[in-house]
Formats: C-alpha cells, sequence, structure tokens
C-alpha cells in the first residue's frame, strides 16, 4: 500500500470529486482522496426521485440528527450529510443554483480579498458548467466536451437571445445543467398566482439577481442525477495512474509537526481503512474537505478548535481556535401545504399500483415524469416584505403533500408551497462529542433563536396566503391544509414556524474564511488553516461549504463546486511557486 502522496484530500463529495480531477491532471503529482463512505453503485443514487431511498438509508446517509432546538419548540431534526462517492451531490434535490452577486462581493469585502467578488467568480462557476442552452453552439471542433468560459473556438455568432446568457454560462464542461423533464398544471398556476402577487418571471436564477419565479434547473444528464462523482471521478480521474480512491476509509486526525522556525505544518492524516488504523505523509498539501459538519470535526479532534471543548474532551490542544465548529448557517424551511381540486397531482397519480407502474415506464422509456423529479420543481425569490434590500426568501414549490419527509402521499390532490428565510441571522454550533473519531459531533443550528428570524418567518407565511389568494389559482379552489388559518399574529405564526420547520440541507460556515483581524476565521481568504500566534499551518486547507462566511442566498452545492474550482487553481499556483523559487 502506498503511504505518500502530493495531495491528500479528505471527502469525496461536492468539492472533493473536483479538487482530485484538477489535482491529477499533473501526470507528476500523487493524489489520494479519501471518502469515509462507500462507492456510488446503490441504483438509487443515480434515479432522479432515489432521494427518497437514499436520505434516512445509513448506506448513503450519515443519519445525524440536530440537538433539541429551542427556535423549534424542543424539536430536534433529521440532518442528512452524504456518505457515498459525491458526498451530497448523490443524495440531494439536484438544483442547480449559485445565489446572488451581493453575497459574494459580501466574501470578497469580509476576507479583505476581491478574488471573492461576484465577477471574479463568474469565470469559476463558468469554468466547469454545461448548460444546455448553449449545446447547439459548442464548437464543432471541440466536440463540445473542452471546459471553457463560454466561448469557444468556432462558436460563431448565437442568437441575440443567448448572446447575453453566454456571458454568464459555460459550455463543455463537466458540471451538466438541465432543463427538467415534466411540468404541472398546478405548479404552472402558482408561477402565475406569483407574478400576479408581484414576482416577476425569470428564464436564469444564475445570473446575479434570482429574483423572480420559474422552473428550476438541475444537475441530470438525461434523466439521471449528474453527481460530482460522475462528472469529476469517472472516467477522467479513475483511468490516471496517479490517482488513487480510498472508500470506507475514516480520517481519525490530521497529524501536525512543529517545523524548525517554530511553525506547524499538517505532514499528514491517520485513516481507519476498514478497520486498520494507516497512517499517509503528504509531501505537497492536505486538503480538508469533509463538509460543513466532517470537516470541523477532524480539526477539533486533531486539536484546531476551541481549546475548552478540547480539553473537555481529552483532546490536547494545538491551536486555539474559537471559530472551528462556530457560524453554522443553514436554511430553514417551513412547508405549508394547499389542498386543491380539480387538477393532478402526484398524490393522487402516484396513490395506486396502476399509477405508480405507468410513472415506472415513463421513465424506463422516456427518462421523463415523476421519477425524474427534484424534490422541487418550481422556484421563486422574493422579498419578505418592501424593506428588503434584496430577495430573502426562496420557495420551493411542488405538486405534492405529505405530513414529513419519508411519510407517505396524502390521499388528497394537494400542492406544498415551502419557503426559506435566505439570509438567516440565526448562528449555530458543531462540536465534537468525544474522542472517538467514528462518534457524531453535537449539531446545534440554533434556528430562529433571533427576533430578525421570526419575523422573516411570519412575513413570509404570510406572503405564501398572498400568492395563493391570486386568480390563477382559483379554479382549483385552495384551502390552507397546513398550517392552518386560525394562525395569524406574528407570535402565532412564529411558534407555528418553530412546530413545522425543518431544514433544506445547507449547513455552512462552521471554518469560515476571514480576514486576519477576524477571531472567528479559520481560515484565510485563499482557504489556508491559520495556525497560532496569527501564523497558518502549513500544508493545510479547507476546501468545503464551511468556508462560506455568510451562506449564500440559495441551494448550496454549486457555490462549493465555484469555491473548489478556485482554491484548485490557488493550490497549483503555490505548488509552482514553491517549485520555482
Amino acid at each position: 500500500m502506498n503511504t505518500t502522496f502530493d495531495y491528500i484530500i479528505i471527502g469525496a463529495g461536492t468539492a472533493g470529486c473536483l479538487l482530485a480531477n484538477r489535482l491529477s491532471r499533473d501526470p507528476s503529482k500523487r493524489v489520494l482522496l479519501i471518502e469515509a463512505g462507500g462507492p456510488d453503485n446503490y441504483p438509487w443514487i443515480h434515479i432522479p426521485v432515489g432521494y427518497l431511498h437514499c436520505i434516512g438509508n445509513p448506506r448513503t446517509d450519515w443519519l445525524f440528527q440536530t440537538e433539541a432546538e429551542a427556535g423549534l419548540n424542543g424539536r430536534a431534526l433529521r440532518y442528512p450529510r452524504g456518505k457515498t462517492l459525491g458526498g451530497c451531490s448523490s443524495i440531494n434535490g439536484m438544483i442547480y443554483m449559485r445565489g446572488q452577486a451581493h453575497n459574494y462581493d459580501e466574501w470578497a469585502r469580509l476576507t479583505g480579498d476581491d478574488a471573492w467578488s461576484w465577477q471574479n467568480s463568474l469565470s469559476d462557476f463558468m469554468a466547469h458548467e454545461s448548460h444546455y442552452k448553449l449545446d447547439s453552439y459548442a464548437s464543432p471542433m471541440d466536440g463540445g466536451q473542452r471546459p471553457g468560459l463560454g466561448v469557444l473556438p468556432g462558436l460563431g455568432v448565437l442568437p441575440k437571445r443567448l448572446e447575453d446568457f453566454k456571458n454568464f454560462h459555460g459550455i463543455g464542461g463537466e458540471w451538466r445543467v438541465e432543463k427538467q423533464r415534466l411540468r404541472w398544471d398546478i405548479l404552472d398556476a402558482f408561477a402565475k398566482a406569483a407574478q400576479q402577487a408581484g414576482i416577476a418571471p425569470t428564464d436564469d436564477f444564475n445570473a446575479g439577481s434570482n429574483e423572480g419565479v420559474g422552473y428550476f434547473e438541475v444537475n441530470q444528464k438525461k434523466g439521471w442525477r449528474w453527481s460530482t462523482a460522475r462528472a469529476f471521478l469517472r472516467p477522467t480521474c479513475m483511468d490516471r495512474p496517479n490517482f488513487t480512491l480510498w472508500t470506507s476509509a475514516q480520517v481519525v486526525k490530521l497529524e501536525l509537526q512543529r517545523q524548525p522556525d517554530g511553525s506547524q505544518r499538517c505532514s499528514g492524516v491517520r485513516v481507519c481503512v476498514k478497520g486498520e488504523m494507516v497512517n499517509i505523509e503528504a509531501t505537497g498539501e492536505v486538503i480538508l474537505s469533509a463538509g460543513s459538519i466532517g470537516s470541523p470535526q477532524i480539526l477539533q479532534l486533531s486539536g484546531i478548535g476551541p481549546a475548552a471543548l478540547l480539553q473537555q474532551h481529552g483532546v490536547a490542544v494545538q491551536v486555539d481556535a474559537p471559530g472551528v465548529g462556530a457560524n453554522l448557517q443553514d436554511h430553514l424551511q417551513i412547508r405549508t401545504v394547499f389542498k386543491v381540486k380539480g387538477v393532478k397531482t402526484l398524490n393522487t397519480q402516484a396513490n395506486s399500483t396502476w399509477g405508480k407502474a405507468m410513472i415506472a415506464l415513463e421513465y424506463a422509456l422516456k427518462r421523463s415524469g415523476p421519477m425524474s423529479m427534484a424534490p422541487s420543481q418550481l422556484g421563486a425569490f422574493t422579498r419578505s416584505d418592501a424593506s428588503q434590500p434584496y430577495p430573502n426568501i426562496e420557495y420551493h414549490v411542488q405538486p405534492l403533500s405529505l405530513d414529513a419527509f419519508g411519510e407517505p402521499l396524502h390521499r388528497f390532490n394537494a400542492f406544498t408551497a415551502s419557503v426559506c428565510n435566505l439570509q438567516p441571522s440565526s448562528r449555530g454550533t458543531v462540536q465534537i462529542q468525544s474522542q472517538r473519531f467514528d462518534a457524531a459531533p453535537a449539531i446545534a443550528p440554533h434556528y430562529l433563536s433571533t427576533e430578525a428570524d421570526r419575523q422573516v418567518a411570519a412575513d413570509s407565511l404570510r406572503l405564501t396566503r398572498a400568492i395563493v389568494a391570486q386568480p390563477a389559482l382559483a379554479n382549483y379552489q385552495p384551502e390552507e391544509f397546513k398550517p392552518g388559518v386560525q394562525f395569524q399574529t406574528d407570535e402565532e405564526l412564529a411558534r407555528l414556524a418553530g412546530d413545522i420547520a425543518t431544514t433544506i440541507f445547507h449547513p455552512v460556515g462552521t471554518t469560515k474564511m476571514g480576514a486576519a483581524d477576524d477571531p472567528l476565521a479559520v481560515v484565510d481568504a485563499r482557504l489556508r488553516v491559520r495556525g497560532a500566534h496569527g501564523g497558518l499551518i502549513a500544508g493545510l486547507r479547507v476546501v468545503d461549504a464551511g468556508v462560506m462566511p455568510v451562506i449564500t442566498s440559495g441551494n448550496t452545492n454549486s457555490p462549493t463546486l465555484m469555491i473548489a474550482e478556485k482554491a484548485a487553481r490557488w493550490i497549483v499556483e503555490d505548488a509552482t511557486r514553491q517549485v520555482g523559487g
């Protein structure tokens, strides 16, 4: 077994798969990708509706739970995290969403590095993108296969409607973005009702402002889920002799060494591989991409974290870093359900053996229909009240309803309009509970712990009712089933949100980047881990959603890919600089 590599990447999830692809391009660099979960050979991973079989399944989900939350009136929530190649991209909602330009401009301000601005991040989104709208205009000489920035040799003149589009979207990258392969009358009606309520239609949520209503675009390919494992690992990485992949291999701790000048270096990792402890050496860098839960846990187990927490669990303190595991942010969705009449929804379409058989047949023959569905199909971004400077809430609208995720569909026709606060002010924590590397950490998001978040929850529920009351939905006689019209005051609606809201699976921020004077910044603007006395721990970076100082205004998977694209370039640049001088 080879135990020395140039780069060790911990976590074969969203960021880790792209990093492995980019760093192993250089045949002289030996790259090891370590995944604690198993291979992605479970068939339901690759069928879009298979998330129903992957979330809550110990084969593909870590089965985390939050602590009991005061803001949720004492409830604890299921907290799914991907436990397979591709990580959360193998079990998530497949929605392609970058967020809003001001999110990235704020990152640039907080880090003091303009590299994170929207304008300077756009090319990193486009570098790996393959957008279906530009398929017909890919260069014949490239075969549409070369990752690019939207303009390829021989591209020619695009139709006017795509001239602006190509300035924001990529051609020929690995990360496939496609139109959904279905539509529903009830969703079309909701979209029209949203327009009547003042939310303009949009055909592109990803050009800097996602304000508007429209169908989500998804990371699928010809009706199959397109995970980062499929996009970036196979066949490209798997065919490279300098690339090694370990699955079912869980990192125990990072190995830190004191250098002659007193600074620290991460020299490698200790890994439990199918019950055997193995020490791996990194001659270049260790890149921690275990996600917003896994990365702070590994740092804390390695002695990098809040000193009091580490001492409580008998972990020797290497760096007193109070920001490790702090600053947890997540999108909390409030699910509202409305019964309808005179229109088909999935509730009744899938409530018989015949209906299920027809759904399966359509997918088998056409790769379309309900089995190709993302968990949410229609989206809307708007303001919970007129004083908001940017759209601050997001709707995920579905032609179905159920009591809770994983429960059976209702027997009546209904739709669900889930709404989440895009920029919550509540902040939570991720903290180890013991020295055991295989023990789940304590996850405490502290949802609805601020008055501002409770107000947005109440306002967003009122706005949902205003949309549903528009003429476009009147023919279907919508009746509020959940939460119920008896809840009207701010206090009632905020408490109600605590009773029914659930996570939308977007944890970020637990290893945030920031300027040198930010005491909670775990990494610098180039994602290098801060050490003692204002220095850096050489050879160690964090590259995943945990580095976001502030959550993006939308789904978080694709922003994580952008972060990894940028980081991969920096890692290569730094290695080249060291060799050169």
